[in-house]
């Protein structure tokens, strides 16, 4: 399972709305929301919904922006939320993550 790499300034959220355009609105674990856009490999490839739990990279020029990286799987959320893999705030962030149905793509 990918974990955020916190060297490279990646940060867990989740997806609150869906904008339209390639464009979600996310709260990120250190707080803040921000409007995420869904970078070109991951377009056909992942499809995001509400609710979802991503990785993401917020813009160096624009801090309340982000390039979403990747996104967890009902499968992993799971695993990780039994398996105490992450840290507390980030298992806290896998907890708030709704599992009515297992989503794989």
């Amino acid at each position: 399972m990918r974990l955020p790499q916190k060297e490279e300034g990646e940060v867990l959220g989740i997806v609150e709305s869906m904008l339209g355009a390639n464009r979600v609105k996310i709260q990120s674990l250190d707080g803040k929301t921000r409007m995420g856009r869904i970078r070109g490999k991951m377009k056909k490839r992942d499809w995001l919904r509400v609710g979802d739990v991503i990785v993401m990279v917020p813009w160096s020029f624009q801090d309340d922006k982000a390039d979403i990286v990747w996104r967890y799987q009902g499968t992993h959320v799971e695993w990780a939320r039994r398996t105490g893999t992450c840290s507390r705030r980030e298992t806290a962030a896998f907890s708030a993550h709704k599992t009515t149905n297992d989503r794989c793509a």
